[in-house]
């Protein structure tokens, strides 16, 4: 393996998928619910947040659905394979 190719490997370890930076953003609110602008700004650290939004919405459906955030639309949780508009995420409560 020549180095950048060890430099690459390193830095594609170190970076986060996209579903555990949601997931630590919304560990980091706490009890909070995060819509999906506030998790792209959290996310994009000051780039180009917008383009984060579709992706940010499919992963949160594949987390909800393997029972990881809940997806709420009106403070109420909602299917996650059949929700529209504006929805926020949060973490399952373990009350």
């Amino acid at each position: 393996m020549s180095k950048s190719d060890s430099a690459a490997a390193a830095s594609s370890a170190s970076a986060l998928p996209l579903e555990d930076a949601i997931l630590a953003t919304l560990a980091r609110a706490g009890r909070k619910t995060l819509g999906a602008p506030e998790i792209a700004h959290a996310i994009a650290d000051g780039g180009d947040w917008h383009a984060l939004l579709t992706p940010i919405r499919r992963a949160a459906v594949a987390l909800a659905q393997s029972g990881r955030l809940i997806i709420y639309r009106h403070g109420k949780p909602v299917d996650p394979n059949d929700f529209r508009g504006v929805y926020r995420l949060g973490l399952p409560r373990q009350d």
